[in-house]
């Protein structure tokens, strides 16, 4: 019979030393998801929220990512308990959650992810979790191989953090700096000075709070000064923003132009 897998992001967010390094799926392709998957990062994020990824397209790129070195975490598209299923019986053991503001919102999240006795996740027997029924022991033991990430994104979820950290099974949390400029009138001015204060407050407050906290940055050396600042995970603009830097200056190099790097922070 089949094992559950191990989920080392899970693994990886509580141990102190390690600090893993990732980067967004936002080109929906397979083949980009496989390739960046063999890049180096420790972890790759599939976005369902922004990015028009249906469930058979996340199970593709799940697929793909599964023969590379990276572990996977799938951002959904909302906290919407059927999605949950959804993508956990098609496998994701590492789910983050758009848009958390407070401990009940915290709360159903978790519970989604749990079977009945500590949740509310409907059950199915054969799936590619399970290996399609291989897994003898999945339904006893699935939900501890399951990693639950809360994005906070507005200063009133920030506030809130206390409450929503005291939530059982929360694995980590991660700090939304796109939605949260936008909320603080800032709109994608990330490198502001008001943003980049709340930043900083996050991580300092989940430090006290024993949660492992995470963010993105667009590029490396605004990441790097995040990882500085204590976050326990980072991730690194996207497959697509790397695509189109890349492409910028390809075509500019060509048109003897410069190439506009100009980064509001934003990934």
């Amino acid at each position: 019979m089949a094992k559950l897998p191990k989920n080392r992001f899970k693994q990886w967010l509580r141990d102190p030393a390690k600090v893993p390094v990732g980067t967004w799926l936002m080109t929906a392709s397979p083949n980009v998801a496989e390739a960046i998957g063999w890049a180096g990062f420790d972890f790759l994020v599939l976005d369902m929220e922004h990015v028009p990824v249906d469930v058979p397209q996340a199970i593709a790129i799940m697929q793909a990512v599964a023969g590379t070195p990276a572990e996977l975490v799938v951002r959904l598209p909302w906290n919407d308990p059927v999605m949950v299923k959804r993508v956990l019986d098609s496998g994701a053991q590492s789910l983050m959650f758009p848009y958390i503001q407070n401990a009940e919102e915290a709360v159903q999240a978790v519970n989604s992810t749990r079977y009945p006795g500590k949740g509310s996740r409907g059950v199915a027997a054969v799936h590619r979790a399970s290996r399609y029924g291989t897994v003898a022991d999945y339904l006893q033991r699935a939900d501890e191989e399951i990693a639950v990430i809360l994005q906070l994104e507005t200063p009133e979820a920030l506030a809130a953090m206390k409450e929503i950290a005291a939530v059982e099974n929360i694995d980590g949390l991660f700090v939304g700096p796109g939605d949260l400029s936008a909320a603080m009138g800032r709109i994608g001015d990330i490198r502001h000075a008001e943003v980049q204060s709340a930043i900083s407050s996050a991580v300092a407050d989940s430090q006290r709070l024993g949660l492992p906290c995470g963010i993105v940055g667009a590029e490396p050396g605004l990441v790097s000064s995040y990882r500085a600042q204590g976050f326990s995970f980072v991730a690194v603009g996207s497959d697509m923003s790397m695509m189109m830097s890349r492409a910028k200056e390809y075509v500019a190099a060509l048109k003897g132009q410069v190439a506009d790097t100009a980064d509001s922070g934003v990934y």
